[in-house]
């Protein structure tokens, strides 16, 4: 698996936002998408976009005066690595620690449900 850095509110966002298009993504497209939701400056993106090329999260290609974005990080891979992160830091590594709290939050029966299927047949 590679290893990536965790991404800030405001790069989560676009990548978000690229990973929920069909690639490749135009920044215009990424900036409509963003202005339903959170709207930023067309500045801000373009700032988030060229840090996100330059870690390694996207790529981009020149298409005469427009840019078009694809990812180089699924969105799979990087849950999947934060979601490690979050047990091993907030919970010590401790499944059961995470389970218990998970449970004093307020699960529904459905979720636990949901969440006992979806183990039972290997879909994470």
């Amino acid at each position: 698996m590679k290893h990536f850095d965790s991404l800030p509110d405001g790069e989560l966002a676009i990548m978000q936002t690229v990973w929920d298009q069909e690639p490749p993504v135009s920044r215009s497209t990424i900036e409509e998408a963003l202005n339903r939701e959170k709207p930023l400056a067309a500045t801000t993106i373009l700032t988030f976009l060229t840090r996100l090329c330059g870690r390694g999260f996207l790529q981009v290609e020149h298409r005469g005066r427009t840019n078009y974005y694809t990812p180089l990080v699924s969105r799979k891979e990087y849950l999947a690595q934060e979601s490690r992160r979050l047990l091993d830091r907030l919970y010590g590594g401790s499944l059961s620690a995470f389970a218990v709290s998970l449970s004093d939050s307020g699960i529904t029966k459905e979720e636990l449900e949901e969440l006992r299927e979806m183990l039972e047949a290997d879909t994470l």
